[in-house]
């Protein structure tokens, strides 16, 4: 699978990262509803034999639960794949989850994720969410001396503005940003986003490159309305309507095309968010190995200037809609 730089640092990831957020597992505020370990595991074996080199997780997904079964399946490789995890949202013994960005708990955090992945360094360390603003400096000086100590090799941030990034760039250098970005969430792009970490040579990985499986083409109204009770997306706009007829409408579409091109809809979703030079990769989370079998092929996929021409076009009326 073809490799790119990112950013500043020394680090070349593929440009499909393997994605763990739905491999945390039901029964706390943003799961995908129930899954199977053991899947989990097999799934992280696959990509990597596939040629994934790096892994993208949070203590989050699960309350510690998907770094945990990324720790299980490290002890099953001979080589190990670059590690991407976050620190900045903790949860109670009621398993509730809050944000926070406290300069004096993120020592801890690093040490609890390292236990549980079962590794000496973080490859690249990430604020999940920069909330409370107001910590924001402080949680990044507390990671500046992470990397300092060698606990972490790179630190990064997801879901920060570009004033934010201004205002911890002169603490210590970004290593990468991590923003959502599909065909229906462009908001990377509105916002000049990528055009900044561009000029800062500031890596992006974007995460829900397939809009969280609506962009698949494998979603019914009768499977939105199964979703598990536990799984967030009940919850989220794009899976209600009004927006979720326009979403069904420009999924057909896309579709299609896709099949014209020999690709699947999962696989042209991913291959037009790679289309950008300024993203280094595209996380796509999976949970279970077939879909890594579907997926990593966009990894070395390439849209036609028409392919692009096009889609755009469908992208435009939909946003209309």
């Amino acid at each position: 699978m073809k490799t790119r730089k990112l950013g500043w640092t020394d680090l070349n990831l593929t440009t499909i990262g393997l994605g763990t957020w739905a491999m945390g597992g039901g029964d706390w505020s943003f799961s995908w509803g129930p899954q199977d370990d053991e899947e989990s595991i097999a799934a992280v074996l696959r990509a990597v034999e596939k040629g994934i080199n790096w892994i993208d997780t949070a203590p989050a997904y699960g309350l510690g639960h998907s770094e945990e079964i990324i720790g299980k399946a490290l002890k099953k490789l001979s080589g190990r794949p670059i590690i991407a995890t976050k620190c900045g949202i903790a949860w109670d013994a009621n398993r509730k989850t809050s944000r926070q960005l406290n300069g004096d708990t993120i020592r801890r955090e690093v040490e609890d994720s390292l236990k549980r992945l079962g590794i000496d360094v973080i490859d690249l360390y990430q604020v999940h969410w920069p909330d409370p603003d107001a910590e924001l400096e402080s949680a990044w000086q507390q990671i500046a001396k992470m990397v300092q100590e060698g606990k972490v090799r790179y630190a990064g941030v997801c879901n920060c503005s570009i004033a934010q990034l201004k205002r911890i760039q002169p603490i210590h250098p970004v290593a990468s940003l991590q923003p959502p970005y599909s065909m229906i969430e462009r908001g990377a792009e509105d916002t000049g986003l990528l055009d900044y970490c561009r000029a800062q040579n500031i890596g992006v990985v974007v995460y829900s490159p397939m809009q969280k499986g609506l962009l698949t083409g494998k979603f019914t109204r009768e499977r939105v309305q199964g979703l598990p009770e536990d799984d967030h997306r009940r919850r989220d706009a794009n899976f209600q309507e009004p927006r979720l007829s326009a979403n069904f409408e420009l999924v057909a579409k896309l579709s299609a095309l896709a099949a014209q091109r020999g690709m699947t809809a999962s696989q042209m979703a991913i291959a037009w968010v790679l289309r950008k030079p300024e993203i280094t990769a595209a996380i796509v989370g999976v949970r279970r190995p077939s879909q890594v079998d579907e997926t990593f092929r966009a990894g070395d996929a390439d849209l036609s200037v028409e392919d692009i021409k096009i889609i755009d076009g469908l992208i435009g009326k939909h946003k209309k809609s």
